[in-house]
């Protein structure tokens, strides 16, 4: 999808990507530069509650990771 930004800066964030990405009037964007390319992030209301499940078995994997470095010695 292509958007242009205007005179004062500004550009449209578009109708299906507000849907799918939930992005509403409130919703805070950030802007991440990598020197290469710009993306769009949007942040959410609430960073604990989307961070959720991010960690789940968390620490089975890294001990199964630890136990196969160790098997790999």
């Amino acid at each position: 999808m292509r958007t242009t930004v205007t005179v004062r800066g500004q550009t449209v964030v578009p109708a299906k990507i507000r849907r799918d990405h939930r992005i509403t009037t409130s919703t805070q964007l950030e802007w991440v530069d990598d020197g290469v390319s710009i993306r769009v992030v949007p942040i959410p209301d609430d960073a604990v509650a989307a961070a959720r499940g991010l960690t789940r078995d968390l620490g089975s994997r890294l001990l199964g990771e630890r136990n196969a470095e160790r098997d790999a010695d």
